[in-house]
């Protein structure tokens, strides 16, 4: 069993073969697909798309890219949408949520202030509901941590994460797996792979992304990430650890299930 912790599934570049796609990765052997949403537009797109997928579930947020556009409204909108969604078995997290300092206009001044509020509105949400977070972590780990200690262990998933030892360390200690993709397949992705091998198996999961980190063997002019490409992720991640694919794939699926424990009622499913 493989589990896909983060997938745009919904992203316009599947418009053309979305249910080949998700065919395909169980094909595969990747049994759930977290599907998180990025801002209010698409809460109950992600939503219906994980009741058509086998496995599908999802998560509801406002991804730090899009708060410029985002007002007070969306996050009622958030919170009623969360509220509707605790009866859902599909319903997984608070998600994808964060800060971006690195993509050059967001990273100075005001923007940055107005991702931090977005952000601990949105981590106050999952603290009074009990969720966990998907976590956008991108130049950004000690400000996202000293929002996170405020209010304990929430835990979830540091998506995608590039930090120091030091700041990995700190997301375990605070309930997070880290998520493994794409680029930990790339030879020159020192510190991710220093990662993959580091720390400690029990707090690493699988991800894609996709369709964007796509990985190394991915080549123009198709470079895009699919979730069936998890399976040759995990062997990566095996190789760079002296264990077996199945040895990975059954303990990042458990991990996955451990910090998203309502992906426990999700695995296995059929479309609605």
């Amino acid at each position: 069993m493989l589990i896909d912790t983060h997938c745009h599934l919904d992203a316009a570049e599947f418009d053309a073969d979305r249910p080949e796609v998700a065919a395909h990765a169980l094909r595969a052997g990747v049994t759930a697909i977290v599907i998180p949403a990025v801002e209010r537009a698409n809460f109950g797109v992600v939503r219906d798309l994980a009741r058509r997928t086998a496995g599908g579930a999802y998560a509801l947020g406002i991804h730090p890219l899009y708060v410029e556009r985002a007002g007070e409204g969306d996050l009622q909108a958030l919170r009623e949408a969360v509220q509707q969604a605790l009866d859902d078995p599909r319903f997984v997290a608070i998600g994808e949520i964060g800060l971006d300092f690195f993509v050059p206009e967001i990273a100075a001044g005001a923007p940055r202030e107005r991702q931090e509020h977005f952000y601990a509105a949105q981590l106050a949400l999952a603290a009074e509901f009990g969720l966990p977070v998907l976590l956008h972590v991108r130049k950004s780990q000690d400000i996202l941590l000293k929002h996170l200690r405020r209010h304990g262990r929430i835990g979830g998933i540091a998506h995608a994460f590039n930090g120091s030892a030091q700041q990995a360390q700190a997301f375990v200690d605070l309930g997070f797996a880290l998520g493994m993709g794409g680029a930990m397949t790339y030879e020159r992705a020192l510190q991710i792979r220093r990662h993959a091998t580091d720390v400690a198996l029990e707090h690493l999961v699988l991800e894609t992304d996709a369709p964007d980190i796509p990985p190394a063997w991915l080549h123009p002019p198709d470079r895009r990430n699919r979730p069936g490409e998890l399976a040759r992720i995990a062997d990566t991640l095996a190789t760079l650890r002296g264990l077996t694919p199945e040895q990975v794939a059954r303990a990042t699926s458990a991990n996955a299930l451990r910090v998203l424990p309502r992906l426990a009622g999700v695995v296995g499913l059929t479309p609605a």
